[in-house]
């Protein structure tokens, strides 16, 4: 999968201008799929060179015009084969496991504030993904109800049902990660009751609070 068939499934169901995608990107897909606005207006450049958009220049404001996004047969067809298509898992890059698996170069203290990250970032975006999943089932997502207003009527049901399949997963993923670091925080209380003090950083060094990542987007 790529930014290219995100974009191509969102404009499948109506057409936009790349601020109304960029939107989109960030209340909505971005759930599912993260991608920087220095991206989205490049890919949709190239698409439209290579027949898979067709744009309209429409005025905005006093003097200036925006362009209105809208996929073609081909798009449609390119969005069918990319969905047709098994994609194989990949391997793992897990930054995650790697670091806690040489936690023991760290303090208990540094350990705890990562874990601590990673439950809040995490607990925050189940949140997030349930909200949504309410809100698919109850046809409150605009671009959804776009989407089964130009459906065949006996295609709603697997329309939404994806969609909640889809964030249903995002959402279980999130409550395996915050178990994890409840798991690890228990970890570090036991092992330093039990002596472990860690690796002391050098005279003069400082940690910092590692981010944890952009926020759900709100609504």
């Amino acid at each position: 999968m790529s930014l290219r068939f995100a974009l191509l499934a969102v404009l499948s169901a109506e057409p936009m201008t790349g601020y109304d995608l960029m939107r989109f990107f960030d209340d909505s897909v971005a759930f599912i799929w993260h991608a920087p606005h220095t991206n989205i207006y490049p890919e949709l450049r190239r698409m439209e060179a290579e027949g898979l958009l067709e744009a309209e220049e429409l005025p905005r404001g006093q003097r200036g015009t925006k362009r209105l996004y809208r996929i073609t047969e081909p798009g449609l067809e390119f969005l069918r084969e990319q969905t047709q298509r098994v994609t194989e898992p990949t391997r793992e890059r897990d930054p995650y496991r790697l670091q806690a698996a040489y936690f023991e170069w760290a303090t208990p203290a540094t350990v705890r504030e990562q874990l601590r990250v990673h439950l809040e970032h995490f607990t925050r975006w189940r949140t997030a993904w349930e909200e949504h999943i309410e809100q698919l089932h109850a046809h409150r997502v605009r671009l959804l109800r776009e989407r089964l207003d130009h459906a065949p009527e006996e295609e709603h049901e697997a329309i939404v049902a994806f969609k909640v399949f889809a964030y249903r997963g995002m959402a279980e993923r999130a409550r395996m990660e915050i178990e994890w670091a409840r798991v690890g925080l228990e970890l570090v209380d036991r092992l330093e009751g039990e002596g472990w003090h860690g690796s002391q950083p050098a005279a003069g060094a400082e940690g910092s609070r590692v981010g944890a990542g952009a926020d759900p987007p709100e609504g």
